[in-house]
């Protein structure tokens, strides 16, 4: 009897324990100090990586004229040090100022009230006092009232805003001549990691000399910017929680 009793709470624990699954064990190997930095790595071998792909118009063979510099489809004469190639770097600029305000109020009433009589020798002392209803009078047979009332309110506020560098790779070079960048930043303040990722399609018209783009300039442009660390789990929810939250239909 007493393993049929703990054989629902082993049940819980092994569920719990499933759940949390590694990240609990590397959040205990953490306990008294920081956050291990991620190693530096070739981001093409991370899992979920796939190259992208976009369309492309049909590709043109290089061509040389007799006594000339100049060849058919290059971008300039004149070879600089903006990133062009796999495995490049160039600098993005990221400033982000997102506000929006949005209020809506809404607000009906409707009412209705009708009477319904009965006129002729069914109004009469003797009638209402047989056929109607104590305090009844057959003038009004049927008396009929109706409301109804809505109001309704929502307000949206939001206020976004940042502004840093960050320096990225480029990953791969369409057919097009257009690049696939990726840039990845951690930064460690005591227990508390700051992560930015920064991933998308730029044209190298658009890289200026100084090897810098602005981040408005990304096509597919992919920007996240939080945290891990001891703060970032304060503010989250537990495990439980998440799970309930999720489960349950009320």
């Amino acid at each position: 009897m007493i393993r049929v009793r703990f054989a629902p709470i082993a049940v819980c624990l092994l569920g719990a324990s499933l759940l949390a699954g590694c990240g609990t064990v590397d959040k205990l190997k953490d306990v008294g100090r920081g956050p291990q930095l991620s190693a530096i790595d070739n981001p093409a071998t991370q899992p979920g990586y796939k190259p992208v792909q976009m369309p492309m118009p049909a590709p043109e063979m290089a061509t040389y004229s007799p006594n000339s510099l100049w060849r058919t489809g290059s971008r300039a004469f004149f070879k600089d040090q903006r990133a062009h190639q796999v495995g490049d770097i160039l600098t993005i600029h990221v400033a982000i100022s997102d506000q929006a305000k949005i209020d809506n109020a809404t607000n009906r009433k409707r009412s209705a009230s009708e009477d319904w009589g009965v006129a002729g020798n069914l109004d009469s002392p003797l009638v209402e006092r047989w056929l109607m209803p104590d305090s009844t009078s057959a003038s009004t047979v049927l008396d009929s009232t109706s409301g109804a009332t809505t109001t309704g309110s929502g307000s949206v506020k939001r206020s976004e805003q940042v502004d840093t560098n960050i320096a990225a790779v480029v990953m791969q070079v369409l057919p097009n001549g257009n690049l696939v960048i990726e840039g990845k930043q951690e930064v460690r303040v005591n227990f508390e990691i700051r992560e930015m990722i920064v991933a998308g399609i730029v044209r190298p018209e658009d890289i200026a000399a100084d090897n810098t783009i602005e981040s408005t300039k990304i096509a597919q442009a992919r920007i996240s910017y939080g945290g891990r660390g001891q703060i970032t789990d304060v503010q989250q929810p537990r495990y439980g929680q998440q799970v309930l939250d999720i489960i349950l239909p009320f």
